[in-house]
């Protein structure tokens, strides 16, 4: 079976006048438009390719990579607002629609939004929506505290960043843990601080516990050899400053310091911590 929306490898079945025709092992078949075709080929040769619905509503194939595929969530630019929809850019000819009845408020032309592409059963094709909490649950969870997890910035709250956790869950990252710039749209790396008993997940951007040693302790030593082995901060130092200077809370910093004290890499002093000369 072709899966719209999805990258398909499929067999070069015969060459037409309006490009190549390639097929599955169940005998079903797609063209990929001369425009798309390799300048060599062999007849019996495997292509992989994405499938979706040209302007006609038929399957057609292409070797463009689009930036988000079914069943995936992306930060995607509205380029045109019309009687149908908002329509968006996803890197292929025909533009990806976000039906009116998807929005979650009405989208402008020329505003960025995280969508989840899926297809749709009643017109099987491809459409986007921005109302991401219906295909997202937390009912069941398939991650544990302490997990690492992949995350997509949605949206800032009152209280902080939702985040969308591994493509399946909606997760919290509180203001107090981001130690960094973040915006809608990015991906970054998360681990699972706690689960609470409605299921509701608190996300940090930093490892937890033990593995938050290492990593702290290593970007510490870098900024002071790149820094000519010196920064003027220390356990007194104010929070901001630390996380200005080094993207991390004064509670990571200390341990940091800690872990490079103990292995007699730095000097803490009343100006600042040193680099031992080794």
């Amino acid at each position: 079976m072709i899966a719209i929306g999805e990258f398909n490898t499929l067999e070069i079945l015969r060459h037409t006048s309006v490009g190549l025709f390639l097929g599955d092992e169940e005998d079903n078949d797609v063209l990929l438009p001369n425009k798309y075709v390799p300048e060599s080929y062999e007849i019996g040769e495997k292509l992989t390719v994405f499938c979706y619905l040209d302007y006609d509503e038929r399957p057609i194939a292409t070797n463009l990579e689009p930036d988000i595929i079914v069943n995936e969530f992306q930060l995607l630019k509205v380029i045109e607002v019309n009687q149908f929809g908002a329509f968006l850019d996803w890197g292929l000819e025909k533009h990806l629609l976000v039906p009116f009845r998807e929005q979650r408020s009405k989208m402008q032309e020329g505003q960025w939004y995280v969508v989840f592409c899926y297809l749709d059963e009643k017109s099987d094709r491809l459409v986007a929506s921005n109302k991401l909490d219906k295909f997202l649950s937390n009912e069941e969870l398939s991650v544990r505290v302490r997990e690492e997890v992949e995350l997509v910035v949605t949206r800032q709250t009152d209280l902080g960043w939702e985040v969308i956790i591994n493509n399946q869950h909606k997760g919290l990252v509180y203001f107090n843990e981001v130690f960094k710039e973040i915006a809608v749209g990015d991906r970054v790396a998360g681990c699972i601080k706690m689960i609470r008993p409605d299921h509701k997940i608190d996300v940090s951007l930093q490892p937890l516990g033990e593995k938050i040693l290492e990593p702290a302790a290593n970007k510490i030593y870098e900024t002071l050899q790149a820094e000519g082995g010196f920064l003027p901060l220390h356990d007194k130092s104010d929070p901001e400053a630390i996380k200005e200077e080094l993207q991390m809370s004064k509670k990571t910093f200390k341990k940091g310091i800690g872990t490079l004290y103990k292995n007699r890499k730095i000097k803490i002093e009343k100006d600042g911590i040193h680099l031992i000369p080794h």
